[in-house]
């Protein structure tokens, strides 16, 4: 479904996104790494990750146009094997990956896919952020390092059917140098990621059991009434977390229900996890004052003694004024 869609038809559109002026630097960041069919790009490869081949000198950039996403993926596939055969240097640009997700397949499309002499296949992350004295920001290299796993697994799926082919668990991160618009590289070791990730998708419930267990009749159409999605949408079991606001579309629509609701979930996993059986505002409120929770329960206990600290805190207030 179009969550973004479904969202605004709801009422609650998500204004999230990379914004216009990140969106263009980060593309301008891209054409520049990828100027002269990737000159600069196969410099930092071979540099990185050459091991001992001969640097690139002539390198195959295959067209990869085909109609719609799937025969994209088509084509990218055949591309990917025709440059392994050709045993030379190859740079695929923008490829069209496919993997199954939960059943269903999803189509992926990494920034670029580089053919090793030798047979390896690196995916290439190209990010605008910037890597200053060799090392960027954690956070934003974990996240890239999550998101190439997933390109990783999608070639693997490829290479199972191409004879002398190595997906590598490295990949190149390529991002600009200092506070300058110069191309660097790093090498990022994808395998606990990959991992985690191979895990994730195992344990996915397939989208047919979850459409077998929603009532009779249920649409997501965004045409149809805000009730309508409403009742389609609370049909499907979701938990709402902080979190989601950066990723999922309906993460707005989610928090006005968690808030409606009084869930503590609208506070954050941890705060969730620390409240054990107090599963609302209200409650946690009402065992704080005493009215209600079991005076055993360390959770009740923690929230009383915070209580109690917090009127101390308010009364010694009151009297310096």
């Amino acid at each position: 479904m179009d969550k973004a869609a479904l969202a605004t038809a709801l009422g609650s559109p998500a204004p999230f996104g990379q914004s216009q002026f990140a969106f263009v630097r980060g593309n301008a960041f891209e054409a520049k790494v990828k100027a002269d069919g990737g000159t600069e790009l196969m410099r930092l490869l071979h540099e990185r990750l050459g091991g001992g081949a001969e640097a690139p000198r002539e390198v195959l950039v295959p067209d990869l146009t085909a109609a719609g996403p799937e025969g994209r993926a088509a084509r990218t596939a055949l591309a990917l094997r025709e440059a392994t055969e050709a045993g030379g240097w190859a740079l695929l640009d923008h490829p069209m990956l496919a993997l199954e997700v939960a059943g269903s397949p999803t189509y992926l499309e990494p920034d670029a896919v580089a053919v090793h002499p030798d047979g390896t296949w690196t995916v290439v992350e190209i990010k605008s952020f910037p890597m200053i004295d060799g090392s960027a920001d954690a956070a934003k290299v974990g996240a890239a390092a999550r998101q190439s796993a997933v390109y990783v697994l999608a070639l693997e799926r490829i290479a199972e059917l191409t004879e002398g082919v190595e997906v590598g668990h490295r990949v190149l991160l390529v991002c600009p140098k200092d506070f300058s618009n110069l191309p660097t590289a790093s090498v990022v070791d994808v395998r606990k990621q990959r991992a985690v990730t191979r895990r994730q998708l195992a344990r996915l419930t397939r989208i047919e059991d979850i459409a077998a267990a929603l009532p009779e009749g249920t649409t997501f159409d965004p045409e149809c009434s805000p009730q309508q999605l409403d009742a389609a949408v609370e049909s499907v079991g979701a938990t709402y977390a902080p979190e989601c606001l950066a990723a999922c579309e309906l993460a707005f629509h989610c928090r006005a229900k968690a808030r409606a609701a009084g869930a503590v979930e609208a506070l954050g996993r941890s705060v969730r996890g620390e409240l054990g059986g107090l599963t609302t505002v209200g409650a946690v409120l009402a065992a704080a004052a005493g009215k209600e929770g079991d005076p055993a329960d360390p959770t009740v206990v923690a929230l009383r003694r915070a209580a109690a600290l917090r009127a101390e805190a308010l009364e010694g207030s009151a009297a310096c004024r």
